[in-house]
């Protein structure tokens, strides 16, 4: 199950980073005939694909740092304390975590269901395309929890000690 995890990882990494290069191109398009004066004529369309591609870098964004522990946090938890208690911090904040991720799972679905009855109205691409980015991260940020729920259980077992907490120092 890991390998698959890992490569369905890799796969969003790629996505991401394709998705980079994708949003450069209207974006571009945009400020080039902004400042041209004419000589290059300003389409219409190039707003609304930039807004799409922003969304689904955000949203894989948002599932990559899922699984790389980097998504925004609070440490609000004491950290040094026994490995069992960071294990047990740790399994609260991923279970907080993973009801977000089932909040986006469901909502997401009626969300995206919304949205395949709709199309964009420069474009015409079908609204599906970026409402369904929601669900989908609901569910892969799931999945990539249930693996840290895993990893959190190990470390409450007293099986494999909790990842270090560097702290940053003051200058």
């Amino acid at each position: 199950m890991k390998t698959i995890l890992d490569y369905y990882y890799r796969l969003l990494q790629i996505l991401i980073t394709l998705l980079m290069f994708v949003l450069i191109i209207p974006v571009s398009m945009q400020i080039f005939a902004r400042y041209t004066g004419g000589l290059i004529p300003r389409y219409i369309w190039t707003e609304e694909i930039a807004r799409f591609c922003f969304i689904w870098i955000v949203m894989i964004g948002a599932m990559i740092a899922v699984r790389d522990g980097t998504h925004f946090d609070v440490d609000v938890l004491p950290h040094g304390v026994s490995a069992r208690l960071e294990g047990a911090f740790r399994l609260f904040v991923h279970f907080a975590m993973l009801l977000a991720s089932v909040i986006f799972l469901i909502y997401g679905w009626s969300f995206a269901q919304f949205g395949a009855l709709q199309y964009s109205e420069i474009a015409g691409l079908p609204m599906l395309t970026i409402y369904i980015a929601w669900p989908l991260a609901g569910a892969t940020m799931a999945l990539f929890l249930l693996e840290k729920f895993i990893e959190d259980v190990r470390i409450l077992k007293g099986e494999i000690p909790p990842p270090r907490h560097e702290v940053p120092k003051a200058e």
